[in-house]
């Protein structure tokens, strides 16, 4: 039976909300800064700061501005760490059980994410919801509830064991499997169980056994495990493409890393006639952004999601947080977000590009601490996503996964971005693949184009191929695969640290197959 008629109404009401954000910016904004600093006003947060004063302040946000500095992860480690620890009324009010695990693409010590009740309905199932919303208005012959919703997810497998055995830290989209309202099971795959497997050698037989008979009409996921999980199942089948398998599957929400270099994969392997991809932004923090517009890859801020959001610009060390009424389009900012999951002024870590104010749309550009700028080229993540997408377009080639670091200048060199690249399917010429990046980030980013004119100040590429399960031994060699979750391989650094670790992985591998 297909229920999409019955859910359609709803979910369009959803979607007209939207419809007024780009001229209620502020207003809409203001008011969810007020409700959080009124709800967490008897908080030690609340108290300390006031909130109860600036909520009535004529001109909330500024008052809230100059009291409450901005706040990276280290300035709440222990006020995170007594709420884990079963302290009530410390960042949000109550007591919170559920705890978010995630080193974004930075390394160093992992962070621990308060997932509130709050956070939980306000934020990222009515962000899911927001998802859902949006593509089936633009989608009215879709028939997405009549099968199953295929969704990937990690598990609650975690370096850190909380004393109280109801406190459950691992993976955020564990936590979102786990307390999602049980009528939902009814409509996706696989069952909990097997969902919140830790082990990935036998979670992903048993996702394949789970999904391969299915009717899955809708996926949910990050593409790159995603991919994995997908030629297990077409290999199950003896399937050549996955629609043969799922011949009703119609879209796939992703999120989590960029999807350029791996839309081309995905066509291919997809119905093109009925297939459609929608791009979510949904982080540990909170579920921020979706893709409204099939024809617009930007991506819509959701303003009225127990999220208030501040901007700050990346290339200006002076410049002050502004709030989202106050961003200009084509700027990019370092995300900042105040949300009822206790993060006060809280910088991500997150860089985003503005496309348009009204309504307010946006791009990830990547991570603060991911990018490449050893001479002066301020390359970020978004440039390489494409430039890698465009590359692969252009010579034919897949890619499994990459990173990329600079390598330095010496006495009778000149410096170079150099990439590490596990291919899905290698290019006939990986010279030809290496020029066509090259012209790519050269076209995306005047700063590379200028250091790379005339070869004066920097070398073209250099393409580095590694083999197959490369990057999946270097996750397990610093502690990430083996949790179980959906970890991400850094796409830039700029310096050689992961770089020349990952290199070492490699020839250590080669050397013991010989």
């Amino acid at each position: 039976m297909d229920f999409t008629p019955f859910a359609r109404p709803h979910f369009l009401r959803l979607a007209r909300r939207t419809d007024i954000w780009g001229a209620e910016t502020r207003r809409i904004q203001l008011g969810v800064l007020e409700r959080l600093l009124r709800e967490a006003r008897q908080t030690e947060t609340g108290r300390r700061y006031c909130f109860a004063e600036i909520a009535a302040d004529a001109d909330v946000y500024s008052a809230f501005a100059s009291r409450v500095e901005t706040r990276d992860y280290e300035d709440i480690r222990a006020d995170v760490m007594r709420m884990v620890r079963g302290e009530r009324d410390v960042l949000w009010r109550g007591v919170c059980r559920d705890f978010a695990q995630s080193s974004g693409t930075s390394g160093g010590r992992s962070k621990f994410i308060p997932v509130t009740r709050e956070s939980l309905r306000r934020c990222h199932y009515a962000g899911a919801a927001d998802c859902v919303a949006h593509y089936l208005r633009h989608n009215p012959a879709s028939r997405i509830f009549s099968g199953k919703a295929f969704v990937l997810g990690g598990s609650f497998a975690s370096q850190l064991r909380a004393d109280d055995p109801r406190v459950r830290v691992g993976d955020l989209s564990a936590t979102l499997i786990s307390r999602i309202n049980p009528l939902a099971n009814l409509f996706r795959v696989p069952d909990k169980k097997t969902a919140l497997m830790p082990d990935w050698e036998t979670k992903l037989p048993a996702l394949v056994r789970a999904s391969s008979h299915a009717d899955i009409t809708n996926l949910s996921g990050v593409p790159s495990w995603f991919l994995t999980v997908i030629k297990e199942v077409m290999k199950a089948r003896g399937a050549e493409r996955i629609c043969d398998v799922w011949p009703n599957l119609e879209v796939f929400f992703h999120g989590g890393i960029s999807f350029e270099p791996y839309r081309e994969i995905y066509r291919s392997l997809t119905d093109p006639a009925k297939m459609h991809f929608v791009e979510t932004y949904n982080a540990s923090e909170g579920f921020f952004a979706v893709q409204d517009d099939p024809a617009d890859r930007s991506m819509l801020l959701i303003i009225d999601n127990d999220v208030f959001y501040e901007f700050i610009d990346v290339f200006d060390a002076s410049a002050r947080p502004v709030p989202a009424w106050e961003t200009e389009a084509g700027r990019v900012y370092e995300l900042a977000v105040t949300s009822s999951n206790g993060l006060w002024r809280y910088r991500l870590g997150d860089t985003v590009r503005v496309e348009s104010v009204a309504p307010l749309k946006i791009r990830v550009a990547g991570r603060t601490k991911t990018f490449i700028n050893a001479f002066g080229e301020e390359l970020m993540e978004d440039n390489a996503e494409r430039a890698v997408a465009e590359a692969c377009r252009t010579t034919g080639a897949e890619i499994s996964n990459y990173t990329a670091a600079p390598v330095f200048a010496t006495g009778t060199t000149r410096g170079r971005h150099q990439w590490l690249i596990e291919w899905a399917k290698a290019p006939a010429d990986t010279a030809a693949f290496a020029a066509a990046l090259d012209k790519e980030l050269r076209i995306l980013n005047s700063d590379y184009d200028a250091k790379r004119s005339h070869t004066i100040f920097l070398d073209p590429p250099e393409i580095v191929p590694l083999p197959a399960g490369t990057f999946c031994r270097w996750l397990e060699s610093v502690g990430s695969h083996r949790l179980g979750g959906q970890r991400k391989v850094p796409r830039l650094s700029n310096d050689r640290r992961i770089a020349d670790e990952i290199i070492k992985i490699s020839k250590t591998n080669q050397d013991k197959s010989r």
